[in-house]
């Protein structure tokens, strides 16, 4: 007997639709950089990597409750983020999952599509 298949249902909340000019485009807007939670996008101007601190971080630390752990998007090439800023996190009970952006993208739709209570920091391509 062949396994069934279900498509995932639409996640609630702002899905990433596609890259378009340079960004992310989200319910018809596109993000050079953004801010994902549960509830909204928001336009986000991020620091460079290494200098990403949990104050650049806050309107996602502000979920109530706290996310499970934050997607961080390093832009157009994996890199890893601060270790201090993810020891802080942690600290906090919130992981920090780094991939390049466009990937931080497709795994946001996912996991929401779980209903995963997640976050996510996807700098600019």
């Amino acid at each position: 007997m062949a396994p069934s298949f279900q498509r995932s249902r639409p996640a609630s909340g702002p899905l990433v639709q596609g890259f378009a000019g340079g960004g992310f485009s989200v319910d018809g807007k596109v993000y050079p950089a953004l801010l994902l939670t549960p509830e909204r996008a928001a336009a986000w101007t991020p620091p460079l990597l290494a200098e990403l601190r949990p104050e650049d971080l806050q309107p996602l630390l502000d979920l109530s409750p706290a996310p499970e752990f934050i997607l961080v998007g390093t832009g157009p090439a994996m890199a890893f983020p601060p270790r201090t800023l993810v020891r802080e996190l942690e600290k906090r009970g919130i992981g920090v999952e780094a991939m390049d952006s466009r990937a931080a993208a497709r795994t946001w739709g996912l996991l929401r599509a779980e209903e995963r209570w997640i976050a996510a920091a996807i700098m600019g391509l």
